[in-house]
């Protein structure tokens, strides 16, 4: 496993992008949060299937848009970790683009056992709303986005960071 080498201009990288995360989830907040949710900037976590350099920001916009979230710090801690555990899987283990688009969804399903515990939110309903939620954002509109993306071999190279 290759280690990430954090420059001055690898920490820009990771502020622009924890920015936007940040800024798209909770621009959008109504539909961010809860146990049902859409949360369109886990679009953004397909960027590490093309560069695992971008996870640092996605983890750390993943913490600071859900210390907004209503469950607080709790869903900072859990929802980040479901984020990182997701990102492990898209910079290490896929394959495919569509394949690395299901780690979020798998990974944030689990989010409804925070929900049913501080919410009384129905257990496995809510999995399924979340779950949904994260395959509609990231399966079927961010897979078409960077297929899109991905038939550009300039704008690939231009999603490639440069550190």
């Amino acid at each position: 496993m290759q280690k990430i080498k954090f420059t001055p201009k690898m920490l820009s990288y990771t502020a622009l992008i924890a920015a936007v995360y940040t800024v798209l989830t909770v621009g959008i907040a109504p539909f961010s949060y809860n146990a049902i949710q859409i949360r369109f900037s886990e679009i953004l976590v397909l960027l590490a299937f093309l560069d695992k350099r971008y996870a640092p920001g996605l983890i750390l916009g993943c913490f600071i848009a859900n210390c907004f979230s209503p469950l607080g710090i709790v869903d900072a801690i859990f929802g980040t970790t479901c984020t990182a555990i997701a990102l492990y899987g898209i910079t290490y283990h896929s394959k495919t683009l569509f394949g690395a688009s299901l780690w979020p969804v798998f990974c944030n399903a689990f989010l409804a056992i925070e929900y049913y515990f501080l919410q009384q939110a129905p257990l496995l309903f809510t999995a399924g709303t979340i779950a949904l939620g994260e395959f509609l954002a990231v399966s079927c509109i961010g897979v078409v986005v960077f297929r899109q993306i991905m038939k550009s071999n300039a704008l690939v190279a231009q999603l490639k960071i440069q550190a």
